[in-house]
């Protein structure tokens, strides 16, 4: 296990090194995505739920009638709490759109759901190599790493996300509370 640990921990500092905040597919090349990250990220916006829903249903549009029903389907299954479904019907989706970044998100979600943390990690690794700034996914990468215990990388993403996404309070408290029981990181 300390091995595994160690290996993630290596892949994922990889990643923070590799992955910078920039649109790397045609998928995030659209004005619009790009124009409401930068507004999400502006401190004290009052609309930010409106911007962040935004953001989701741009993210969740594959470009195929076929693949958008698969996501819909391996997310009706994971809210039924069939993650097993969930993962058949999202591995299909990524092997016949393995461009589209949210397939990769929300099977990591379901691979995490199932405590899978090790296919969730190399899920989350491909949403940051086609969208780095897929603030969910940070979130989820720091959810992973603080499952594996490694805090400073969790706080690391956290941070990562809150930067992309500073309003969401989720986020805030993951990392207010990883701050209590560590105390304050040098990231």
């Amino acid at each position: 296990m300390r091995i595994v640990k160690v290996s993630l921990a290596c892949a994922v500092t990889a990643l923070f090194l590799l992955a910078p905040f920039a649109p790397s597919s045609a998928q995030t090349s659209e004005p619009d995505v790009d124009a409401l990250l930068e507004r999400l990220a502006t401190p004290g916006l009052a609309e930010w739920q409106s911007i962040e829903n935004q953001i989701f249903r741009i993210w969740s549009q594959s470009g195929s009638p076929a693949m958008d029903l698969l996501l819909k389907r391996g997310r009706d299954a994971m809210e039924a709490q069939n993650f097993e479904a969930a993962i058949e019907h999202l591995t299909a989706l990524t092997d016949h759109a393995p461009d589209f970044a949210e397939g990769w998100n929300t099977r990591a979600t379901a691979f995490f759901a199932n405590d899978q943390l090790g296919l969730a990690l190399a899920d989350v690794q491909r949403v940051l190599a086609l969208e780095p700034r897929h603030f969910n996914a940070l979130q989820g990468l720091g959810l992973i790493m603080r499952e594996l215990g490694q805090e400073d990388l969790a706080m690391r993403a956290f941070k990562m996300a809150a930067a992309i996404h500073p309003h969401d309070p989720d986020l805030k408290d993951l990392l207010e509370r990883l701050e209590n029981t560590s105390g304050e990181l040098d990231i």
